[in-house]
């Protein structure tokens, strides 16, 4: 099963996706700029063989649900989340609020 359901962190709208897999759940909290997801996000992945990319993810692990994730901390991120001043040990809602204002600042430039 798939769910999906819009979540605000202050003024900043995201997407949150939960898949129920067999023995697990996937967990992502996303806007067009990155996203923030459980321990089965690979970040060594994303630092190293996907680094081109310029992905903006944090990972938080020990989470089984959505509000778990949004009150998770950042275990580990991506060097472009690091660009946007997230760090580990740095709240997830914290994290997406910084994610939410560099999408809101792109669309300030673009509009």
């Amino acid at each position: 099963m798939v769910h999906l359901e819009p979540v605000w962190v202050d003024a900043y709208p995201f997407t949150a996706t939960h898949v129920a897999l067999p023995k697990t759940n996937l967990l992502a909290i996303s806007n067009s700029i990155g996203y923030a997801m459980c321990g089965a996000l690979d970040i060594a992945l994303l630092r190293t063989q996907l680094a081109s990319r310029g992905i903006v993810a944090v990972r938080a692990t020990g989470v089984r649900t959505i509000s778990e994730l949004l009150e998770g901390t950042v275990e580990s991120c991506t060097q472009s989340a690091e660009a946007l001043g997230i760090t580990p040990g740095m709240p997830i809602r914290e994290a997406l609020r910084r994610m939410g204002a560099a999408e809101q600042g792109q669309s300030t430039q673009n509009g």
